[in-house]
């Protein structure tokens, strides 16, 4: 899944849909749901490998949704919009919280490519040797070997969510080959899932990932077409660097104008410009402490 991003415009309308069979389907069985699973990620494996696609963008509006769906199930009140002021407007020597916390540890997870010493820096207090060892948890095929890594982190810590639903995606990403972990479990898994095992467990992963994989191809279609947005106006920016601002919005799920590298002043200017060209969201709906993103 490459990270550079090329964006032939006539080639955008291409990106494939999820077929209707898929997402239409009415699930009457255990073999249906793994069918129909299996499908979809399929489909989302052809997605993925699209150069239009921006990956990394795509996989931290991932990983914000799933630590959005572990706060839930922690039972903190934290959204989306909390989760990134969380993590997007903190200051040196500020501390993020429990469920920044949880958001920062997804963010790392999916940065860098799937390997143990990328999975150690996102699971801060947990040692490689252990990370390894859970990985290695599971056997078979890609959902079977994630709910294995799933069940096994749950059962030696059963108030490891995150940690247990992190190396699971690790688990089912090197098992389908891809190089970056791609939250897909995470976002539709429950609370009482994560209490199930054994064959009650798998069907649960199999239904998380139809629901999570269906929404995942449709937010790449439309992170496609926004970057498409943002490179057709670049060129229209005057400011110095501006080069470097447009790819830190094509990489990260949002950007708070003091992360650009211009002075503040023009970093406000360019932003403002951005959502004028309808390059660019304001995310927050204030009018101080702003973020931006496609």
């Amino acid at each position: 899944m490459p990270d550079a991003l090329q964006v032939p415009t006539d080639d955008l309308d291409r990106i494939p849909r999820m077929p209707a069979w898929v997402t239409a389907t009415r699930i009457e069985s255990p073999e249906d749901v793994a069918f129909l699973s299996g499908a979809a990620l399929s489909h989302l494996h052809l997605v993925l490998a699209r150069m239009e696609v921006p990956q990394a963008l795509l996989r931290a509006r991932l990983a914000l949704r799933a630590a959005e769906a572990c706060v839930a199930v922690s039972g903190r009140p934290e959204r989306e919009m909390d989760l990134r002021d969380a993590v997007h407007l903190l200051r040196p020597g500020d501390l993020p919280g429990p469920a920044g916390e949880t958001c920062l540890a997804w963010l790392r997870a999916v940065e860098r490519p799937v390997s143990v010493r990328a999975l150690d820096r996102a699971l801060t207090g947990m040692s490689a040797e252990r990370i390894a060892v859970w990985l290695d948890a599971g056997q078979g095929g890609a959902v079977r070997r994630a709910a294995a890594v799933l069940e096994t982190v749950l059962a030696d810590d059963p108030r490891g969510e995150v940690p247990a639903l992190i190396l699971a995606e690790a688990a089912l990403a090197q098992a389908l080959g891809w190089d970056h972990l791609v939250p897909l479990l995470a976002g539709g898994v429950t609370r009482a899932d994560l209490r199930k095992r054994g064959a009650d467990l798998q069907l649960a992963c199999h239904r998380a990932i139809l629901k999570s994989t269906i929404a995942a191809s449709r937010i790449a279609s439309d992170l496609a077409r926004r970057a498409d947005r943002l490179l057709a106006v670049a060129p229209r920016l005057r400011a110095k660097r501006a080069g470097e601002a447009v790819q830190l919005f094509l990489n990260r799920d949002a950007v708070a104008a003091a992360a650009l590298p211009l002075s503040d002043r023009a970093a406000r200017r360019l932003c403002d410009r951005l959502v004028e060209l309808g390059a660019v969201r304001e995310l927050t709906g204030r009018d101080t402490f702003r973020l931006y993103g496609l």
